[in-house]
């Protein structure tokens, strides 16, 4: 096998990646805790600095947001519902929502609110949605969303579509971020399996995007100039891009799935290109070889990678005091690794910190307003989990 684990990176292989001077610097990791596959250990439960307690439980629970106060969420189950769950009161089903298209991989996903949601109740919402001909496609939409006995979503309307829409049932990634000033909504849009897409400028697959708010395209885009679909990119070179979050620092961390092995974290930057499917450090699933990105520097680095896979889902940003030693960490969840993944920030460096070990797969985290970290477990008889701080 060719993946030789590089755990520290050398200087030179620390440059610059596209025009824009952006730079694919992968932080050394910490070595006591990875061996020598460039995986990291999971560590026991009981030994975790925080108890688990089983909240609620959901049908394939994809995603979720807090309402101001942190006492209601939004809840997203992927065969087409959206649940507001009530701390200490009944979960409610929103009327409203789209119709989805539900199988493999696609069906109800990112809940986000507006910065102005305070006053303007609106949210964003992600979908899959059929096309012609058997094709399929991730969807963004808005809504308003009115509380009360009987919540519904009123004037829905659809402001971005994955273009094109392409066979298959896989990789929609479709997470929704807006930046910490609230000018701007990020989106993330896998190649679909489809792996040229990531590197076609022409196309909005593998991407992460830079919206305004109402779906239209800031005039400052890195590729505005150039019109159509290609202005709505950020970023290119991405897979599966199934988590994305700000940091206190207004940087965007994203992580995506490799493909067999090379599961990676990035630090999104304007203009960069992460290189995949030409370069990853993993290979494809039929066994033919990838080459690693240090084979080709002008591709921006990962931070972070795992070999072999842990399937990253949802990404936080960790500001609070509850949990010690976490401040501005992130936090992810891991499915086929089955666990809670933390991850140091210093700088523009990342550190394999904790893996925690749940034996069931992690599909979301969200972080409460009074710090406390929530997650979503994956599948059919998924459950909404609170980490309680212990002492």
């Amino acid at each position: 096998m060719k993946k030789i684990p590089v755990l520290v990176f050398s200087a030179a292989m620390i440059v610059a990646a596209c025009s824009s001077g952006t730079t694919g610097n992968a932080a050394p990791a910490d070595t006591a805790t990875l061996d020598a596959s460039g995986a990291q250990p999971a560590t026991p439960l009981a030994d975790a600095p925080f108890t688990v307690q089983e909240v609620a439980a959901f049908d394939e629970p994809w995603a979720m947001t807090f309402l101001p106060g942190g006492k209601q969420a939004l809840i997203t189950e992927r065969a087409g519902k959206l649940k507001l769950w009530q701390e200490g009161g009944s979960t409610l089903d929103v009327a409203g929502v789209p119709a989805v298209a539900y199988g493999g991989q696609g069906g109800l996903g990112d809940v986000i609110l507006a910065p102005d949601f305070a006053t303007s109740g609106t949210v964003y919402l992600s979908w899959v949605e059929a096309g012609d001909s058997g094709n399929f496609g991730a969807v963004i939409g808005r809504a308003k969303l009115v509380q009360g006995a009987a919540p519904r979503l009123d004037g829905l309307r659809i402001i971005w579509k994955q273009d094109p829409k392409v066979p298959g049932r896989g990789h929609f990634s479709h997470r929704l971020a807006f930046s910490p000033d609230g000018r701007y909504l990020f989106v993330t849009s896998g190649e679909r399996q489809k792996f040229d897409p990531a590197q076609d400028m022409g196309q909005n697959l593998g991407k992460v995007l830079r919206l305004n708010p109402d779906g239209s395209v800031p005039a400052d885009n890195p590729f505005a100039a150039q019109g159509g679909i290609t202005a709505q990119i950020w970023s290119l070179g991405h897979r599966n891009l199934l988590g994305l979050a700000f940091d206190g620092h207004g940087r965007l961390w994203q992580q995506e799935m490799g493909p067999k092995g090379g599961d990676e974290v990035n630090l999104v930057e304007a203009k960069a290109n992460y290189g995949y499917p030409i370069v990853s450090n993993g290979d494809h699933y039929d066994g033919k070889d990838i080459p690693d990105h240090p084979t080709r520097p002008e591709f921006a680095a990962p931070k972070l990678w795992w070999n072999p896979s842990i399937s990253p889902a949802g990404l936080a940003w960790y500001g609070g005091d509850l949990y010690p030693g976490w401040k501005n960490n992130l936090l992810m969840g891991a499915l086929s690794g089955e666990g809670l993944i933390r991850m140091a920030i210093d700088g523009e460096r990342l550190h394999k910190s904790d893996r925690w070990d749940f034996g069931r797969r992690i599909r979301e985290v969200e972080v409460r307003e009074d710090g406390s970290v929530w997650l979503l477990s994956d599948g059919k008889d998924g459950k909404l989990l609170k980490l309680v701080p212990k002492g």
